[in-house]
This record gives C-alpha cells, sequence and structure tokens, in this order.
C-alpha cells in the first residue's frame, strides 16, 4: 500500500503560479500527475518512471514541470503561466509497475487538491 497526499493548491490569477506537492509514504514506485474538470475525462499531465525518465503531455510542456525527491519522498509539480482552461482538480498517483503515464497503469491515488484559475 502507497498513501498519497496532495497540498499547495489554491486559486490564482491567469499568468499566476503554483507549486503542488506529493506527499508518499514510499518513493520507490513511478509516479504521475493527473487532473479532471468535471464531466470531463481524467487527463494525464506527466509521469516520473523508473531510472527517472520524464514524460509531459502537449498541453503543459513549457509550463508545468515535473519533479521528484526521492529521499524526501515527495513528487513536486510546478506549475507557471497558468490558464482559466488549467482549473481543475489535480491528483497525483504511483503505480508498482507504470511504464507510462496511462491512469490505467496507477494503483494508488490521492484524494486530490483544488487548482482554480481566474481571467
Amino acid at each position: 500500500q502507497v498513501q498519497l497526499v496532495e497540498s499547495g493548491g489554491g486559486s490564482v490569477q491567469a499568468g499566476g503560479s503554483l507549486n503542488l506537492s506529493c506527499a508518499a509514504s514510499t518513493g520507490v514506485y513511478p509516479m504521475a500527475w493527473f487532473r479532471q474538470i468535471p464531466g470531463k475525462e481524467r487527463e494525464g499531465i506527466g509521469c516520473i518512471l523508473f531510472h527517472g525518465d520524464i514524460v509531459y503531455s502537449d498541453s503543459v510542456k513549457g509550463r508545468f514541470t515535473i519533479s521528484k525527491d526521492n529521499a524526501e519522498k515527495t513528487l513536486s509539480l510546478q506549475m507557471n503561466s497558468l490558464k482559466p482552461e488549467d482549473t481543475a482538480i489535480y491528483y497525483c498517483a504511483a503505480g508498482w509497475a507504470a511504464s507510462n503515464c496511462q491512469h490505467d497503469q496507477y494503483n494508488w491515488w490521492g484524494q486530490g487538491t483544488q487548482v482554480t484559475v481566474s481571467s
């Protein structure tokens, strides 16, 4: 069992920044960030896999940065140049054998943190 807790969400104006954190009970497994808008399918943001390889979705490339501190067991998401369309609940996840950023590869999930971007 892996326990995950997200934090750092909030409300910002367009163009602003937020940094999200995910505290994990273990930092051994691949981890990922996802987001979900009500009524829409869960969207992958990016993931960090074994060997430290990081993959991003096209929608956030150049604006969001994922990093992981294995010693501290923390996954971070730095979000810059935020847009209203970034408004969503953001989730972190861990997968014992994940090899990509697809949500069905992940076994354990946090409860999410709300990000709201106003215009």
